[in-house]
């Protein structure tokens, strides 16, 4: 199974979309708050070079924003 994180913020409705179809899809992962958590919103930068939310990891893929087709076909979901 893939290692997924999804670095969001509360007030993010683009996070919230990403969040739920993980869940519809029965998808486990890591939700980081980077409002919060001010060492993962670096990492967050580092690794994507945005600042803006959701960045969403998979394995080692990246994908900025909430792209559906993307994170399926990434985690092999028949959508």
């Amino acid at each position: 199974m893939a290692k997924v994180r999804v670095y969001s913020t509360q007030a993010c409705p683009w996070c919230m979309k990403a969040k739920n179809f993980l869940k519809e899809h029965n998808v486990k992962f890591e939700d980081i708050d980077v409002s919060r958590d001010h060492d993962a919103a670096r990492e967050m930068i580092e690794k994507s070079g945005q600042t803006g939310v959701p960045v969403i990891m998979i394995d080692s893929e990246i994908i900025v924003g909430f792209d559906r087709e993307r994170i399926a076909k990434l985690l092999k979901i028949k959508d």
